[in-house]
């Protein structure tokens, strides 16, 4: 157990009191490997840090019970994480629920990005909303009871997402919801519910668009709760193309040149659930092969799925198929792509921070804000043809606005806003006694 905690280059740094010089994720590791080994103890203490935690601190550690399931949580996590471990004054507990529990969905993830393995796996993996929902929400509140965190911290839409705010609010435990305010307007999506009950669950919430902001106060939400501080997505590409750019191989391996093939994904039950809609997106890709070289990494359950309708041999030959790939991989590939289609809502902002046009395989999206910009253009799969147009239309197009997510310092903010918050676990949920004190940064981005 130690020696996964701890390397030897931070036990010699530790060893020596020069705590300042381990990396960001190295001192991670050393809050977990404190954690394991003085899990009993009522006071531990780091020489020449303030990593304490006991009786008569200036200012005590807040415990962060962190959530997260699926692949755009990672990648949402592996940032703030970081920067939540930069923090003296923040400890975070991070649990995967499982809900994607492929290794090439889950565990390449974290190994690709640098996040420490979760103290806990819950393992649900796959079964039906409600039944998944249920089981997360049970083991979830276990973490919680033994953990007694200062605040739950869940990402996005999921399952996974609204368990964990369910879990905690039920426990008066303080939600903050990152990515919030997003609507479809679209209430047979299962994550339009999940995005909605989670706002309403949560104490905090962090807005990446104004439009999100928007959608917050349209529905009667407090102002004082909302801060708008960017998408930590955009965190993310920033610092990820550069890794992506030194340690992927994937367009050397596959023979692809940048600039000279189009992306696609596909994944949404809307489109893998419906064969007519599944049809309609494969033959277009595959007509779309007569003027570039079409990328598809799939996902499982596609690949089951168009092989149970007998079409995966009949749409596939032309396209370059491949098995699920890493993130680095996956930004490499959509950085460099010529045009992306894409059904997944965290692929159309990446288009976005890459300056790569983008056509949205939907009937709606929560990122309007692309749309209207000229970015993204939505096209609901009817046929092959509209398919087809769509994204012959969309080559080498271009929109405006230039910071529409932010200024890539989401994260900072949001662990700003956490530490200087006025609620924590023993406040509950009396507002007028404990308002949220919003830090000065995010009010000027809140404008």
């Amino acid at each position: 157990m130690i020696h996964k905690a701890l390397c030897l280059q931070e036990s010699l740094l530790l060893h020596s009191g020069d705590f300042a010089k381990i990396p960001p994720l190295g001192q991670f590791r050393l809050r977990v490997f404190i954690q394991l080994v003085a899990v009993d103890s009522h006071f531990f203490f780091v020489k020449n840090n303030s990593i304490s935690k006991g009786e008569g601190m200036s200012s005590p550690v807040k415990k962060v019970v962190t959530v997260v399931g699926a692949r755009p949580q990672f990648i949402k996590a592996s940032i703030l994480s970081h920067t939540i471990a930069r923090s003296d004054r923040l400890q975070e507990v991070l649990v995967h629920t499982g809900q994607h529990y492929d290794a090439s969905m889950s565990d390449v993830f974290f190994q690709e990005l640098g996040i420490p393995a979760p103290q806990y796996h819950l393992g649900i993996g796959s079964a039906s909303h409600g039944v998944q929902t249920g089981r997360m929400l049970e083991a979830i509140e276990g973490v919680l009871q033994q953990e007694k965190p200062d605040w739950l911290l869940v990402y996005g839409d999921t399952n996974s997402t609204l368990a964990g705010a369910l879990a905690a609010v039920k426990m008066h435990i303080p939600v903050a919801h990152v990515e919030a305010g997003l609507r479809s307007f679209n209430r047979r999506m299962p994550e339009e519910i999940n995005r909605i009950l989670t706002d309403h669950a949560a104490t905090l919430l962090f807005a990446p668009t104004q439009t999100a902001k928007k959608n917050l106060l349209r529905e009667g939400f407090d102002p004082e709760r909302i801060l708008m501080v960017g998408d930590v997505m955009y965190d993310a590409a920033l610092y990820f193309a550069a890794q992506a750019d030194r340690m992927s191989t994937i367009l050397s391996d596959r023979g692809l040149i940048a600039r000279q093939y189009a992306l696609a994904t596909i994944h949404r039950a809307e489109n893998t659930d419906d064969p007519a809609r599944l049809t309609a997106i494969f033959d277009g890709l595959q007509r779309f092969t007569e003027l570039m070289p079409v990328v598809v990494p799939l996902h499982p359950r596609t690949v089951n799925t168009l092989k149970k309708l007998n079409l995966f041999d009949k749409l596939t030959p032309g396209l370059t198929i491949l098995d699920p790939v890493g993130y680095l991989d996956m930004v490499s590939l959509e950085k460099n792509a010529r045009l992306i289609a894409t059904d997944s809502g965290g692929v159309q902002k990446e288009a976005y921070f890459y300056r790569v046009p983008c056509v949205t395989l939907r009937d709606e999206t929560v990122w309007m804000v692309l749309v209207d910009a000229g970015w993204n253009r939505l096209c609901p799969p009817v046929d092959g043809q509209a398919v087809l147009t769509s994204m012959k239309r969309a080559i080498d197009s271009a929109g405006q606005g230039r910071d529409l997510y932010g200024a890539g310092d989401a994260s900072r903010l949001i662990t700003q806003s956490l530490l200087e918050s006025g609620l924590d676990s023993s406040d509950g949920f009396d507002y007028q006694a404990h308002p949220v004190t919003v830090p000065q940064a995010s009010r000027s981005l809140a404008g």
